[in-house]
């Protein structure tokens, strides 16, 4: 399709049908070709605040000259203009190109305010090279959607509203615009995956079927609606389960097909925001996690999620959890207690809770080491914390990443789960523990 100002304005305005109206236009700005001829085409009559960042991975000798480019561009076009530096972590074993991606658009959403659009100037051609990418490494309809046209992305919003264009399309209205832009000298390394398929594979499929990139695009639309079937029926199998996403049923599962019972755990980790697992690590889940003995606690990981269980339970988690650090003390209205653990927050006011002056005096967190003691309020005694959590049935790795509050030496709470008979005051202050793994 052609390109114009005009047919971006129309095509973002149809996107408001989902996402509302944008409060500003943030575009991924690399100074690149694609990105130039958005960033230009928006300053023309968006109507709406545009900011372009630009993301420095300082992977290359002339980055600093690529985000002064940038800078100039922005000030020419009058928009805003950012600069980040990001440090990619290369050890992460994801290649440079994943790991330069993951640290860019961690960078971006750190950036995006509510109902912010995140632009990224994704073409046609960038369709046809993902899709084949997925194929290539065996995936399966979500995969082979390819690049997604709008998307939730934190406060916000991920939209490519440049998919159905040709690179040859952009490249023309960059020129009969007199566009500068730089190179990467990296998007030529034919040593990288995505490069190869650009200079190597692609224009042979073009020199066969002219219009191979449109084909793959339609492909990759056919795979989406698949795809989105296919959440569909996730949602429906984990309702008819009863079940909440961090925490399926193994019988439940156990009355699903094969097929379903893999695309309601993918399904419900996507869910909990947690990576989804390749299909070797899946089966790993379904044979050695789901088929175990009821009295045995499999693991197993993956980088960015982990899948665990206990008694009747798949629970779905990050793929470490924080320790609780030793005597924090509390101050203000929340405790963030680390990764995978959630946040403590402290609500004054409540019908019932920790009387004020406890708080007043002073309460520390801290994790447990065995041996505690609390009479829970309504009981008429002391209880073995162990003996609590037992009855509970509180998972077993959950049992020692319990955020114990004090007063001085005198425990008063267990997370949200108990308070001290003798610390309770009718109005207090409410413990609550968002964000918090499954505990039964």
């Amino acid at each position: 399709m052609t390109f114009s100002p005009a047919i971006l304005a129309e095509h973002l305005a149809a996107l408001e049908v989902e996402a509302g109206k944008p409060a500003r236009y943030v575009i991924a700005f690399s100074g690149g070709l694609d990105s130039t001829v958005l960033a230009h085409a928006l300053s023309q009559n968006s109507g709406v605040p545009v900011l372009a960042i630009h993301v420095d991975h300082q992977m290359q000798s002339d980055s600093a000259d690529w985000s002064e480019h940038c800078a100039r561009t922005a000030t020419a076009l009058n928009i805003d203009f950012r600069s980040l530096r990001v440090n990619v972590q290369l050890e992460s074993g994801k290649g440079p190109e994943a790991s330069a991606r993951d640290a860019r658009y961690s960078a971006l959403h750190a950036q995006l305010s509510s109902n912010d659009w995140l632009l990224s100037a994704h073409h046609r051609e960038d369709q046809a090279e993902t899709l084949l990418l997925n194929l290539i490494r065996g995936s399966g309809p979500a995969g082979v959607a390819g690049i997604g046209e709008i998307r939730r992305f934190g406060p916000g919003w991920l939209v490519r509203p440049m998919l159905n264009v040709d690179r040859a399309n952009i490249l023309q209205y960059a020129t009969d615009r007199g566009l500068e832009w730089v190179e990467d000298p990296s998007n030529t390394d034919r040593r990288f995956d995505r490069n190869f398929l650009r200079h190597e594979v692609l224009p042979r499929l073009k020199s066969r079927w002219p219009d191979i990139a449109a084909r793959l695009q339609r492909s990759a639309g056919h795979a989406g609606e698949a795809s989105q079937l296919l959440v569909e029926l996730a949602a429906i199998d984990l309702e008819s389960i009863g079940s909440r996403s961090e925490r399926l049923p193994i019988d439940g599962l156990s009355g699903l097909s094969a097929a379903r019972r893999r695309n309601v755990i993918r399904y419900a980790l996507r869910d909990c925001g947690l990576s989804t697992p390749t299909t070797l690590q899946l089966d790993r889940v379904l044979k050695e996690v789901i088929s175990a003995r009821v009295d045995a606690q499999p693991l197993v990981s993956w980088p960015g999620a982990s899948v665990r269980r206990y008694r009747n339970g798949l629970y779905l988690l990050p793929e470490t959890l924080a320790e609780v650090v030793a005597s924090v003390p509390v101050s203000g209205e929340k405790l963030e207690l680390g990764t995978g653990l959630g946040t403590l927050r402290f609500e004054p006011g409540a019908d019932i809770g920790i009387a004020a002056q406890l708080f007043g005096d002073g309460l520390t967190v801290r994790p447990r080491v065995g041996g505690e003691e609390i009479q829970p309020q309504g009981q008429s005694h002391t209880r073995k914390l162990k003996k609590l959590l037992q009855e509970a049935g509180v998972v077993p790795w959950m049992r020692d990443r319990l955020p114990l509050l004090y007063s001085g030496e005198r425990l008063v709470a267990v997370g949200d789960l108990w308070l001290a008979e003798d610390a309770v005051a009718k109005p207090g202050v409410a413990v609550r523990w968002s964000g918090r793994p499954a505990l039964h």
